[in-house]
């Protein structure tokens, strides 16, 4: 896979360009969050929590004084929340010229569900935001080089897409749905990938990974004493969080990203690295036929349709 020498001093301005960041206020968000506001673009920080986002908001403003930040409640749990949230900026009528959908849950010990009754990995990773995407996508099209970038996870090597349980109803292995759902992220974000070109848009998909960092994803799940031990091996082995944010920062704003590009990490197995590169795409995620199904699935699901694409 190509290396490419790219960090946060050749990331180009992003003055007047509008950002929307899911999960901005902590881990890889706020660190995306930060860094765009760094450069010069407006970024609506999507957070579930008003309080915490208003911190994050308070802390990237002690960095850049100059900020232009804003606070929208998301609820990736609720598709009502996904629905209410994408109303809210649509009533802008202003051109989003990136969204990343960033935000993630991981291995609950046990089978949870969102509010609409969705396995809680599958709703708020993958439905939720396909459907912030599609109720999204007529503000990025407006935008005149929008981009719209989606996280997947090294996990999605080991990830199967399951129709016959899909949302873990008949058997739940936490690290399982987990891969399923990342896998599900790379397929969907290739897939939008080939709709909007057969439909001529101007908007492109882009997919990356962060490897592996000590977020909160990872080292406040399962058993205090379990989330201690993860979180000490994690730091000692992995990326730090501003490192894991810069596959996301390069598709977001590097003009060598491509549509339909996946990239992340150049070190020990793509965990971590100062280098970004293209990342491994695993050969299940790359099934056309699967990709077109689980679109089909996530429609129905959701009930929510991409205009024109």
């Amino acid at each position: 896979m190509a290396r490419i020498a790219w960090t946060l001093k050749d990331m180009p301005s992003q003055r007047g360009k509008r950002a929307y960041v899911t999960g901005a206020n902590s881990g890889f968000g706020y660190q995306t969050a930060l860094e765009l506001a760094r450069r010069g673009a407006t970024v609506v920080l999507a957070c579930r929590d008003a309080s915490r986002g208003q911190e994050a908001m308070r802390a990237i403003r002690a960095e850049v004084h100059d900020a232009l930040l804003e606070l929208a409640i998301l609820d990736l749990g609720s598709l009502a929340s996904v629905r209410a949230a994408a109303q809210e900026e649509l009533a802008k009528h202003a051109p989003l010229d990136l969204l990343v959908n960033n935000a993630g849950l991981m291995t609950p010990p046990t089978r949870q569900r969102t509010s609409d009754g969705f396995e809680v990995q599958l709703g708020t990773n993958v439905l939720a935001h396909f459907a912030l995407t599609g109720l999204l996508l007529p503000a990025i099209e407006r935008a005149p080089a929008p981009r719209v970038v989606t996280l997947a996870s090294i996990a999605h090597r080991q990830g199967r897409i399951d129709f016959d349980d899909v949302q873990s109803e008949k058997a739940y292995v936490p690290m399982r749905a987990y891969a399923q759902s990342k896998l599900a992220n790379l397929m969907l974000a290739l897939e939008l990938e080939r709709r909007l070109r057969r439909g001529g848009k101007r908007s492109v998909s882009v997919a990356c990974h962060p490897g592996v960092a000590p977020t909160n994803l990872l080292t406040n799940v399962g058993p205090k004493w379990i989330a201690f031990v993860r979180r000490w091996v994690i730091t000692a082995l992995s990326n730090s969080v501003p490192g894991g944010a810069l596959p996301t920062l390069f598709a977001a704003t590097a003009s060598e990203a491509r549509g339909g590009g996946y990239y992340g990490p150049q070190g020990l197995g793509e965990v971590r690295g100062n280098d970004v590169g293209e990342a491994t795409i695993a050969p299940q995620a790359t099934d056309e036929a699967i990709a077109a199904r689980l679109w089909a699935t996530c429609e129905e699901l959701t009930a929510v349709r991409f205009l024109d694409v």
